[in-house]
Order: C-alpha cells, then sequence, then structure tokens
C-alpha cells in the first residue's frame, strides 16, 4: 500500500509539472526573415520545453509556447537570436522574427545601404506579392487579355519581350556581380587579367548555379562557385591561344 501511495504522489507531481509548463501554451506561427528575404532552414527551440521546428521554404514555423518562454534561433549563415514570447506574440496571426547574416571577412563586398527599403517595407505592396522589373511588365501587359497575346504572338512582339527579359535578367547579374567583387579580386585570387575581367564576368552569369546564388545573396556560395569558374575560363583562354 506504502509503495502505491509513493508512485499515485510521483505521478500527481509529474502531471502538475507538465500541466505547469503547459498551461496557456499555444501554438504560433512566425516567419524569419534576414533583411527582406525571408531564411528556410532555421533551427528554433523552446528553451524552456525544449519543442523544436525548422523554418520551411518560405521562411515560416509553428511551435507551442506561452507567455515567458524563450525561442532560440540559430542557422549556419546566421547569428543566433533569442526572442521571448509575449502576451502580443500570442495575441498575433503570426510574428516576425528578424536575423543577421554572420559576416564573411571580404573586402570586396560592397554594401548598399537601401538594400532593405522596398515596396513591401514601406506597406506599398502586401509583403510577398510577385514584383515585376520593366521588361516582365511589358510582356505581362501583352499577354494581360486573350485578344493582347493573339496579336502580339502573330506579330512577333511577344518572342521579343521574352528575349528581353532575358536580356534584363542578365544584366542585373552583371551588375550584382560588379558590386560583389571589385578588380582586385579577380587579378589577384582568382588570377584573371584585367583586360579579361569583363569578358569572365559575362561567363559567370552565364551559369545557372552561379546565377541562383547571386540572386539568393548567398555570399559563400557565390564565391565557391566563382573559383571553379575561374579554373574553367583560364583553361578556356590557354586553349584559345
Amino acid at each position: 500500500m506504502r509503495t502505491n501511495n509513493t508512485l499515485l504522489i510521483l505521478f500527481l507531481l509529474i502531471a502538475q509539472i507538465s500541466f505547469g509548463q503547459t498551461f496557456g501554451a499555444k501554438e504560433i506561427l512566425g516567419q524569419v526573415f534576414e533583411e527582406s528575404s525571408s531564411v528556410e532552414g532555421v533551427n528554433i527551440i523552446n528553451n524552456n520545453t525544449q519543442i523544436t521546428a525548422v523554418t520551411d521554404e518560405s521562411g515560416m514555423f509553428s511551435i507551442v509556447a506561452k507567455e515567458g518562454d524563450v525561442l532560440v534561433f540559430s542557422s549556419v549563415n546566421m547569428e543566433p537570436l533569442k526572442h521571448r514570447i509575449t502576451t502580443e506574440d500570442l495575441n498575433s496571426v503570426s510574428i516576425q522574427i528578424r536575423m543577421t547574416a554572420k559576416q564573411i571577412e571580404l573586402k570586396e563586398v560592397v554594401v548598399n545601404e537601401n538594400a532593405g527599403i522596398n515596396a513591401e517595407n514601406l506597406g506599398i505592396v502586401p509583403h510577398g506579392q510577385k514584383t515585376y522589373t520593366p521588361a516582365e511588365r511589358k510582356l505581362y501587359t501583352a499577354k494581360s487579355t486573350s485578344v493582347d497575346k493573339i496579336i502580339n504572338a502573330m506579330s512577333g512582339r511577344t518572342s521579343m519581350l521574352k528575349k528581353e527579359v532575358k536580356v534584363e535578367k542578365k544584366e542585373m547579374l552583371f551588375r550584382k556581380l560588379e558590386y560583389l567583387f571589385d578588380d582586385n579580386y579577380y587579378t589577384e585570387r582568382l588570377r584573371i587579367s584585367l583586360e579579361d575581367i569583363k569578358g569572365f564576368q559575362l561567363y559567370c552569369v552565364e551559369d545557372s548555379e552561379f546565377a541562383v546564388s547571386l540572386n539568393s545573396k548567398n555570399k559563400t556560395m557565390s564565391m565557391f562557385l566563382i573559383t571553379e569558374l575561374a579554373r574553367k575560363y583560364l583553361k578556356i583562354l590557354e586553349n584559345e591561344k
């Protein structure tokens, strides 16, 4: 009988502790950003309950927590971040977490101070809404109605606008690449001569994998890929001699 009473007391203590940990808890939805870009693969742990979660491709996550719980956010390329859950968080439809990218020692990187200011941050357009470049907007307008679509397809205007979009995207990649590295990086690190830099940059933006790294602002991946591209480009130049 004494053993049964002891087990009963232990059970009640465990139940009370568990109830205390979960009382007032609810599922919280949130999204993680780095500047204006959502971040995938961020690990999240509730320090009080040890419940974990991971952000998806849109930076979204859900985790059970209550007021006062501390959520710890961590990722390979991000500075760790702690966030204490407030009453406001519990009453919000979704919380937004802003993380900071880890600094990479690269003197050649040019930081654009206005990079974080855009129509979404200013509240002009809803977050996540697709934005169009000038060339993309022309193409969209050319196909906005069934009549426009037929007429522009017959006249060849749609085909011309599609080519214009491709050229515009290459120009945007080219500008990003020019900001990322200066001439010294090409000549000293990659062994690309000064007169071959422009040709090498055009060669780089044609590479689909490198283009993805530029668009995703993955500086580490861009540095890794450009080294391999430089090796291939130098080999091409050598064969042409």
